[in-house]
């Protein structure tokens, strides 16, 4: 069998690429605890302290993540939109293509994300992007934390008080109307935000399930070209840049 290496991910790309996957399994971690505070037994202090670390680690993920959606439009071959998004000239037919070759138990081999892979990228991201700005609404309303949180301490101060001293679970601090109509405008955003947290989830397992059969089935060092950004194929790709 002939062997060929390939260059393909930039570090940029793998770099996001695991501190995207630190974020996301801490924040999934942290968030658990927070939907089961009550549960734990955490107190108002507790919660809030999970609450403001969910939110320093959601930053760095909000920031790496619009990192890559520039780099989308800068980096190399692989990591542009037109070899992300499921939307290029001639997408049906490799897709086509792929799921012939899938049925077939015919190898084939792409350097980037295969026509499949390139729609569960396009969704992986959406999401991520969705839990993000979700995120950085409820940060400000919730534990009135950067960049709304100023904002919305204003909003919602007790008559008289300096904005400042607004706190979480400090009722005292608020005036009620204003501070029950803040949480009806949030409502939808919480409800948005825990909904993609259990559709990630399921999409998580979707992904490694289907990276490691991958592997299993063909080769190609998928796993770890996100360490050496090469991949090893004994089929010439079917998208190899000039």
């Amino acid at each position: 069998m002939s062997l060929k290496e390939y260059k393909v991910w930039d570090a940029s790309t793998r770099i996001f690429h695991w501190v995207n996957v630190i974020c996301v399994l801490s924040l999934i971690a942290i968030g658990t605890a927070i939907l089961n505070a009550s549960a734990l037994g955490a107190s108002n202090n507790g919660k809030i302290l999970l609450k403001t670390i969910h939110v320093y680690v959601g930053y760095v993920f909000a920031i790496n993540l619009a990192w890559r959606l520039v780099w989308a439009f800068v980096g190399g071959p692989y990591a542009r939109w037109s070899a992300l998004l499921p939307f290029r000239k001639g997408y049906a037919t490799q897709l086509g293509h792929e799921l012939s070759a899938v049925r077939q138990g015919k190898p084939v081999s792409y350097l980037g994300h295969t026509p499949l892979g390139r729609m569960a990228v396009t969704v992986l991201l959406l999401i991520l992007t969705v839990q993000a700005v979700t995120g950085i609404v409820l940060a400000g309303t919730d534990v009135y934390m950067p960049p709304f949180g100023r904002m919305i301490a204003e909003w919602v101060a007790a008559d008289g008080l300096d904005p400042a001293l607004v706190r979480p679970y400090a009722h005292e601090t608020v005036n009620k109307e204003a501070y029950d109509a803040m949480r009806a405008m949030r409502s939808p955003v919480v409800q948005t935000h825990e909904q993609m947290y259990f559709v990630l989830l399921g999409l998580i397992v979707l992904h490694i399930a289907a990276v490691v059969l991958t592997e299993l089935r063909h080769g190609g060092g998928i796993i770890s070209a996100m360490f050496t950004g090469r991949k090893t194929l004994s089929v010439d790709p079917q998208d190899r840049a000039p």
